[in-house]
């Protein structure tokens, strides 16, 4: 779990990384559904960061936009920041809004899950939720009254 910095300078998300699959060949990206967030499109966000340019656009429909998510994701884990969460043994679902199969192996995986990602436990959300910075446009800030 990490937050994403999605719109500049101050509109953040929480994303969750996790695989499946026999060897975790199979990525899965989701936001988390915080009530307090619009629900964005994660492939929107990737499209945002122009990835043709890293991936090429020989890799079919959405080939660039899967392998960008995908790289956010596993940098995340693979190089844990503060601010990131890592729940080894967590249960959790995926309402899914995509699949892409990738033409070829992308940090081990051949195919990406996209959607809205929940814990089945309200304690882990809730500690997921807790990774918005303070500072996130979304963040609802404690009001104050003039006298």
């Amino acid at each position: 779990m990490l937050p994403l910095l999605h719109t500049w300078p101050d509109r953040y998300d929480v994303i969750a990384y996790a695989t499946t699959g026999d060897f975790g060949q199979t990525a899965v990206i989701g936001r988390l559904p915080v009530p307090q967030l619009p629900d964005v499109a994660l492939m929107d966000i990737a499209a945002r960061h122009q990835p043709t340019r890293v991936y090429g656009s020989s890799g079919g429909s959405a080939f660039a936009e899967a392998c960008w998510l995908i790289c956010v994701g596993w940098s995340g884990r693979s190089v844990p920041k503060p601010r990131t969460l890592e729940f080894h043994a967590a249960s959790w679902s995926l309402e899914l809004d995509r699949t892409t199969e990738l033409k070829q192996p992308m940090y081990g995986h051949d195919r990406l899950h996209v959607g809205r990602f929940t814990l089945d436990d309200p304690a882990l959300m809730e500690q997921a939720e807790n990774l918005l910075p303070k500072e996130s446009a979304h963040v609802p800030r404690p009001r104050t009254t003039v006298a």
